[in-house]
């Protein structure tokens, strides 16, 4: 496989509305995020993913755009983003855009044009249907947000689609006036000099709505296809899809680079691993440690010479990976070194979410009115509709609600975490006293410092970034351990997932007479590799 600049790099995700205010109305904005270029460059990340900051109604926080080559005012303007874009180039740090194009906001001149009448140019931009002889929905589709996919508009008659909010219509992508539209667009944006795209929900653009298809439509990959030609072949950029349905086999199709289509794909097996087949994640099952083992395994494994992993617990839609598998009670920094450790050592391009790098935790806001999410105040509605109580609903959210990725970043711990002078669109975790980047600094032992070093191993050495990867005690119920071996080059990463010690030993296969510590999230010497006995949370990495 041809080595690529983004193989051995690390991403850091913005979410713009969260990260930094500099105007005092409470939201985040892009020269928020230019004031903290000099941390994240600290911190070693060399691309950022910047969750969308084009004007939108924010039906759904900026993934309901009005207009694509547009910076939402409560951002800022394009000046604000051009500079962004040069500033963090001066940091050798590429601006990775959100790319929506599975639908657009019902505000998008497109679709003011595509209501007005069933014979204007534009209808045929969206997904229009009849209704049935009594007036109803064309068919029972859901959307993701709940409730029914189709909305009745009453000035043509019709209902049109929307997978998600009913201000979100999805895009027709089987009419080509809709992709030589987008990749226009996308061409504009790449020509100002951004890294790449990470695309949204872009498995979804491929569906076939009267054979219910959504996920991996039979014209997906000549779309992508036709994508890369159009606007990616020319150019060295970073592009990684949202794909919640994709197996390692179709993930070879997105990732090869024989297929030109993108650079990696996010999978989320190992997140859906605590859904309930019917509920989701509104009825959490428990953690399946050797599940997950097994999960990792197979992606990492599968994808060898044929693909490319992209490494995440966390992301915008995704709770607090500290607060899920780790632990937040007694370990919290303990653990987020380890959940840091057993994915930073892995194959792939790796993702940090805002706030990870110093442990921030998910939040528990005592009233449903506290919560902003358009997804978990319809779902609530839902569910207790269904016969769910409303403790059982907060627990579910407490876990799993998006905005527990969303309140505003911890800075220090003075009022707001110094997100705001103003007050957070969110309200604030009421930990940021304690737990902010300030405190993290000034402290070598914290959480940054540790992602900062797995950063710097990853640089430093070509095994963690192409070595193959092994799996060791494959049904330790504690323990997630591998070996990466690539060249002369051979690591052992040692895990514990677990409050409790937990010991291990391994085969004749894995020499140990000579052995180094690489990076370990305690304090204390080793005598064997072979035969250990782990901390609570422990993370250690061998070079052998």
């Amino acid at each position: 496989m041809d080595k690529k600049w983004w193989h051995n790099s690390v991403v850091y995700q913005v979410y713009p509305r969260s990260f930094c205010d500099t105007n005092g109305d409470g939201i985040g904005d892009i020269p928020g995020i230019i004031s903290k270029l000099d941390y994240l460059q600290n911190l070693g990340i060399e691309i950022i993913w910047l969750s969308p900051v084009y004007q939108s109604p924010m039906d759904d926080n900026g993934y309901d755009i009005s207009d694509y080559q547009a910076i939402a005012p409560e951002f800022g303007t394009m000046e604000d983003m051009d500079k962004l874009i040069a500033e963090a180039r001066k940091r050798n740090i590429q601006i990775v855009m959100d790319l929506v194009v599975n639908h657009t906001s019902d505000e998008h001149p497109w679709f003011v044009e595509a209501r007005k009448s069933k014979d204007n140019i534009y209808r045929d931009f969206y997904i229009w249907r009849k209704p049935k002889e009594d007036g109803s929905e064309p068919s029972q589709l859901g959307s993701a947000f709940g409730g029914s996919a189709w909305q009745y508009d009453e000035i043509t008659g019709e209902y049109y689609f929307h997978l998600f909010s009913k201000k979100q219509p999805d895009l027709n992508w089987e009419n080509k006036k809709v992709r030589k539209a987008v990749y226009k667009m996308m061409n504009w944006w790449l020509d100002k000099g951004i890294g790449g795209f990470r695309m949204d929900v872009i498995e979804l653009i491929g569906k076939v709505i009267d054979e219910g298809i959504m996920s991996n439509g039979p014209k997906l990959h000549d779309y992508l296809k036709e994508m890369h030609q159009e606007t990616l072949a020319s150019r060295d950029v970073l592009t990684v899809g949202e794909t919640w349905g994709v197996t390692p086999e179709i993930a070879k199709k997105y990732s090869n680079p024989e297929e030109k289509e993108l650079s990696m794909v996010f999978q989320f097996e190992h997140i859906t691993l605590c859904w309930d087949a019917k509920h989701g994640k509104w009825k959490p099952r428990p953690f399946d440690f050797v599940s997950l083992k097994k999960i990792f395994n197979k992606w990492q494994t599968e994808l060898e010479g044929k693909g490319w992993n992209s490494l995440f617990w966390n992301n915008h839609d995704l709770p607090r990976a500290v607060s899920k598998y780790g632990n937040t009670q007694q370990y919290r920094v303990e653990s987020a070194k380890m959940l840091a450790t057993a994915l930073h050592m892995m194959q792939g391009t790796p993702y940090i979410y805002q706030g990870e790098e110093i442990g921030m935790t998910n939040v528990r806001f005592e009233s449903i009115n506290q919560y902003q999410d358009i997804e978990t105040l319809n779902f609530y509605k839902e569910k207790i509709a269904e016969g769910f109580t409303h403790e059982e609903m907060m627990n579910a959210l407490w876990e799993n609600s998006r905005d527990n990725a969303r309140t505003p970043m911890h800075w220090d711990a003075t009022e707001n975490g110094g997100f705001s002078k103003g007050k957070p669109w969110l309200g604030m975790n009421p930990n940021y006293d304690s737990i902010n980047v300030k405190a993290a600094i000034e402290d070598k032992n914290s959480i940054f410092y540790h992602y900062k070093k797995l950063i710097e191993l990853r640089k430093s050495m070509p095994v963690i970034t192409y070595g193959d990867f092994k799996l060791l005690l494959k049904e330790h119920p504690q323990i997630f351990a591998y070996m990466r071996t690539y060249e002369d080059e051979r690591i052992l990463v040692a895990t514990n997932f677990s409050k409790d010690k937990a010991k291990f030993m391994l085969n004749e296969a894995v020499e140990v007479e000579d052995f180094r510590v690489l990076l370990s999230n305690y304090d204390k010497a080793y005598a064997l590799v072979s035969e250990l006995e782990l901390e609570p949370y422990e993370a250690v990495v061998f070079g052998i």
